[in-house]
Parts: C-alpha cells; sequence; structure tokens
C-alpha cells in the first residue's frame, strides 16, 4: 500500500498524475466503446480514478474508469480494470508529458449564499416572506423529508416555505409533495406554501401559480445587509 510519508492512503498516492499523449482508448464491459487515435490528457487522480480528456466538453471526460479500480502499465498500453472485471484499455504511441503533482488537502467548495445560508437569513427575517409572518421552526421534519421553514403568517395560518437559491419546477414539486402530506394533517390544515429563491425560473412561476403557491423573489445582499451603491439608470 502507497504510504504519506509514514501513513498509508486507501490504496493511492495523494497526487495527481497528468499525461498528455497520443492514444487510442478501448472500454470493454456492459458496453462497447472505442476513441480513435488522438492526443489526449489522461488524468489519473489520488482516488484511483482514470479519466480521458479532449481539449473541449468543459469538464466532462470523454471516458473513464471510477474508483475502485487498478491500473497496469506495461509498454505502450495502460489497463484500468475495476472490480467487476470491466477494462479500460489505453494503447499510447507517443507520450508527450507526464508529471504528477502533490496538491494536498482540499478544503472543499464553499460557496456565497448558498441554500442554507439563505435558508438562515429568511428564519431570523420571516417577515421578508409575507407581511407579519413568524417563524415556528427551521428543517419541520415530515414522513417524506424536512420542509426548510415552517411559519405563521398575520392570520395565524400555516405556511410551508421552499427555499432555493434559483428555482425550478423540481423545487416547486418538491414543495408541492410537502403541502400534500401536511395538509393531511388535521393540527396543521389548511397549509400554504411560498417559494422563494434568489431567482425564480418562469416555468417554475406558471406551476407555482397554478398550483396555489406563491413565488417569493429574495434579494440576498439586502437580507445580508449590503447596500449597493452603484447608480443606475432604472
Amino acid at each position: 500500500m502507497p504510504l504519506d510519508g509514514d501513513r498509508p492512503v486507501l490504496g493511492y498516492p495523494r497526487r495527481v498524475r497528468l499525461v498528455i499523449a497520443k492514444c487510442s482508448v478501448d472500454y470493454v464491459g456492459r458496453l462497447s466503446a472505442h476513441l480513435p487515435l488522438a492526443t489526449r490528457l489522461l488524468m489519473v487522480k489520488a482516488d484511483g480514478s482514470v479519466s480521458i480528456h479532449a481539449d473541449d466538453r468543459a469538464y466532462k471526460p470523454l471516458n473513464w474508469m471510477s474508483p475502485p479500480c487498478r491500473l497496469e502499465e506495461a509498454p505502450g498500453v495502460w489497463r484500468v480494470v475495476n472490480k467487476a472485471g470491466e477494462e479500460l484499455r489505453i494503447n499510447l504511441t507517443e507520450i508527450f508529458q507526464d508529471t504528477s503533482y502533490e496538491l494536498g488537502v482540499d478544503p472543499g467548495l464553499r460557496k456565497d449564499g448558498v441554500e442554507a445560508h439563505l435558508q438562515e437569513l429568511l428564519a431570523a427575517n420571516p417577515e421578508t416572506l409575507g407581511e407579519g409572518f413568524t417563524l415556528v421552526r427551521r428543517e419541520y421534519m415530515t414522513a417524506i423529508g424536512p420542509v426548510d421553514l415552517l411559519c405563521r403568517d398575520a392570520n395565524s395560518g400555516a405556511v410551508a416555505v421552499e427555499v432555493k437559491r434559483r428555482g425550478d419546477i423540481d423545487g416547486v414539486e418538491q414543495l408541492t409533495r410537502y403541502l400534500e402530506l401536511m395538509n393531511r394533517d388535521p393540527l396543521l390544515a389548511p397549509v400554504a406554501g411560498v417559494f422563494a429563491a434568489q431567482e425564480i425560473k418562469p416555468q417554475a412561476r406558471v406551476l407555482a401559480t397554478d398550483r396555489g403557491i406563491r413565488c417569493v423573489v429574495v434579494d440576498y445582499d439586502r437580507l445580508r445587509g449590503i447596500v449597493r451603491d452603484e447608480l443606475t439608470l432604472f
């Protein structure tokens, strides 16, 4: 087992390997696929995965093998085999570059304005969702999952709030399922719905309106107390 200093690392070295080579690739398994001879980027990640990239498609590889798998190297050929016996065979005719880099521990992606933070801000400022709104609780649990916010409106009626960064049809469908279930509870019913997001797609707004769900577009910066001073024409 490879070591990181004196510590084993799950069977793989803690580095990424980048190889630029002229190669052809065959995938043999449940399906068969062939990439003809061309210059490509081969990437071997620290988790053991192997992927083949062209200079387009953004992040999506042409072909790949997910871990756990093993890489067997011989002159002119790589064999990448997974636990099911499926094989990615890479025939190398010319290697232009073969380098490895230690990337270290990745702290993960941190986004400003993710749903959890938006939900937190709305919980602290429920009146943003409607005049007289008060918070009952965050993450109100139902049999099919948690509703982001359970509120009471100015008339003390129950309101289920689904919070999204970008509101699409899937979010409306999700809130619809919650409402159908919650309205069977005599202690809660009738329960209204609010779909809150920084941006709501037109199709989602139409569907929500058709189902009696009110849409609220949230100004994230205003909730955070950030006042933009740029001059605008309108």
